[in-house]
């Protein structure tokens, strides 16, 4: 029995050598990824074609390139006022959306006058940087490839997934944030 008992033991402490770790089933090339970001380089390229001819079109207007890479004209401008929204002030302002072939899919109506936060509140990325361009009582329409839309879900609505935008944004008022102004007490 004593001699169970001690190859019992050993077989014990040989076993207790601790869980060993699982290892993956599959190893991930990182392939997915460098598909997806070539898949939104040549997106990107398509609708810019399709943005550059809108504006070869167009020869009423005259477009100006944002720095955050979307295209717009200025249908309204306001020459007194100096001041653009900055982030924390309040803005109540006026957009549809339609798209490219001009087929409203939101009227200015539909959606109504919308208050928003600069830098603070969900709005697509295109919308939050357009309305820092404008000044109090312009008007510009502007041109949103897909990714600074509404990109690959959609609004899950009425705009579908990959749908470049043309949105006419009128910024009514500014309510300026103390911040924003760099003023010390």
């Amino acid at each position: 029995m004593r001699a169970f008992f001690l190859i019992f033991a050993a077989i014990l402490l040989v076993n207790c050598g601790g869980p060993e770790p699982r290892r993956p089933v599959e190893v991930k090339s990182g392939s997915f990824f460098k598909e997806s970001v070539e898949r939104n380089k040549q997106l990107l390229e398509l609708e810019e074609k399709i943005i550059n001819g809108i504006i070869k079109k167009d020869t009423v207007h005259d477009y100006l390139a944002s720095p955050s890479g979307f295209k717009y004209f200025f249908e309204v401008k306001n020459d007194t006022a100096t001041y653009s929204p900055k982030t924390n002030d309040q803005i109540l302002f006026s957009y549809n959306l339609v798209s490219f072939d001009n087929d409203t899919i939101y009227s200015m109506e539909d959606i109504g006058p919308t208050s928003y936060v600069v830098d603070k509140e969900q709005l697509f990325s295109g919308l939050q940087n357009a309305v820092k361009l404008l000044k109090i009582s312009e008007r510009a329409t502007f041109l949103f490839p897909s990714l600074q839309a509404y990109g690959y879900h959609g609004d899950g609505n009425k705009i579908g997934p990959k749908t470049p935008l043309k949105s006419t944004i009128e910024l009514h008022t500014i309510i300026i944030n103390q911040d924003s102004l760099n003023l010390k007490p």
